[in-house]
């Protein structure tokens, strides 16, 4: 009888265990989180490290602490990185959700061939990012543009443009192939949540006289927020950490005009072989790209605000 008892006890408890959604969870997030602590917790560290010695490429280091942070403090060329990198990240984010919004909208209405029509806005996105790089780097060649052909066959201009020469005009156009790479994940992950959004609830608001931007500001955009804001905060830390197309197109030139933290980082410590300043760098990335994440994650556990309502 005992036996059976304490049978039963343990059975009871398993299947409590199992009932427990939470408990399931961390169970299945396990193998995951497994392989993320072992592959970016330890490169994390070592660049923290790193990033507090004075070690190049063939000769071991010293302990600096924060002298390599307190030396970028002063260092020029890094502000001027950090100025970069967050002009492009701010500018290219806004507008990559305003195109997007606007995208997934017209996406979300009955067209012809819409299914076509999606697959062709992907196909930016899925395009290796040095692919798109190279094309872009064709497209504003200082000699010969296609874009600046094309504008002064309409008599628009009467010289070409030196897109990638001139600094303004780099930032500038590094900011729009960033846009046309990056407007396909927005669109296609809002048009995924429009489609979540009950067409009785826009059918109700039109029997009682609401008109489109009523619908839109009333409906869409409050029941939109939290897909808004995961995709937000993707956008904006792939932007924050875009290395591969600035590096293709400008190597952080004109006179480091187009230098972001990340290309800055890799031209100090691998090309330039200084490996703790270059670390030091990228390690002065993360406040920021936390800050982007716990504001995403807090605005996500407010309800009320995910809702499209005011907070008490």
């Amino acid at each position: 009888m005992a036996n059976a008892q304490t049978a039963n006890g343990g059975t009871s408890v398993l299947t409590r265990w199992m009932n427990n959604r939470n408990l399931m969870g961390m169970l299945f997030m396990l193998p995951a989180g497994t392989i993320l602590l072992i592959f970016l917790t330890y490169p994390l560290a070592l660049g923290v490290w790193l990033g507090m010695t004075d070690v190049k490429v063939g000769r071991p280091g010293v302990f600096v602490g924060l002298e390599n942070f307190a030396w970028l403090m002063e260092d020029s060329v890094f502000l001027l990185s950090v100025f970069n990198t967050f002009l492009y990240t701010i500018v290219a984010s806004i507008i990559k959700f305003g195109l997007g919004l606007w995208l997934a909208i017209i996406l979300n209405n009955n067209i012809p061939i819409k299914a076509f029509i999606r697959a062709i806005v992907l196909l930016p996105f899925i395009v290796p990012t040095v692919l798109s790089a190279l094309a872009f780097w064709w497209i504003y060649d200082s000699q010969d543009s296609v874009l600046s052909w094309i504008l002064i066959e309409m008599g628009v201009i009467d010289k070409t443009i030196d897109f990638l020469g001139d600094p303004n005009n780099a930032r500038a156009s590094v900011i729009a192939a960033n846009i046309w790479r990056g407007i396909p994940f927005v669109a296609i992950t809002l048009l995924a949540g429009l489609q979540t959004i009950p067409r009785t609830l826009y059918e109700a608001a039109t029997i009682d006289g609401a008109n489109e931007w009523q619908r839109f500001t009333r409906i869409t955009f409050p029941l939109l927020t939290p897909i808004i804001a995961v995709v937000m905060t993707f956008s904006v830390l792939f932007t924050f950490t875009d290395f591969q197309l600035i590096w293709v197109m400008t190597r952080g030139g004109p006179i480091n005009a187009t230098h972001l933290m990340a290309t800055l980082s890799y031209q100090r410590g691998i090309v330039g072989g200084a490996l703790g300043e270059g670390a030091a760098i990228a390690v002065a990335m993360i406040p920021f790209l936390l800050a982007a994440i716990l504001f995403s994650y807090f605005g996500l556990q407010n309800r009320k605000w995910q809702r499209g309502g005011r907070d008490d």
